[in-house]
């Protein structure tokens, strides 16, 4: 069972949400600036609305990289927020998407269009730009794919 690729349908399945927990942050992450609009979602129910997603596999509570990650995903969740749906999984809380996605160490980035097709992935770090270029990526999967 290698790696999820670009080009593979992105594995469907429930995960938390910040209902599941009652509203509280600290069962969904050990982010220590969570922002709710990344909990809002289960898995499953972000790719059924067919919107391009932003996946971020990180665990803050041991990996002091992810901290930063997580800092630049809110940067990017403020711009694109109406366009892009922002899901954080933390290894704690949702162990089974790390599994599901096959995430070996984080932080682990997947950017998914429209249609549920895993259309970059990046393990470890990246810089901002390098982010928003995934974003403005899967935005034009999805507007070329419906420009046709």
């Amino acid at each position: 069972m290698g790696m999820l690729q670009k080009g593979m349908l992105a594995p469907s399945l429930p995960t938390k949400t910040l209902v599941d927990v009652g509203g509280d942050m600290s069962k969904m992450t050990t982010y220590r600036q969570p922002d709710a609009r990344m909990y809002q979602y289960s898995l499953d129910k972000a790719l059924a609305l067919n919107k391009p997603i932003v996946l971020e596999f990180a665990t803050p509570g041991h990996c002091t990289v992810c901290d930063g990650q997580l800092q630049i995903m809110k940067a990017l969740l403020e711009k694109y927020q109406t366009q892009v749906l922002f899901l954080h999984m933390d290894q704690y809380q949702n162990p089974q998407a790390f599994k599901a996605y096959r995430v070996m160490g984080d932080p682990w980035t997947f950017f998914i269009d429209d249609k549920g097709v895993v259309s970059g992935v990046q393990p470890g770090r990246m810089l901002h730009g390098e982010m928003e270029a995934g974003i403005k990526k899967i935005l034009r999967v999805g507007t070329e794919s419906h420009a046709g």
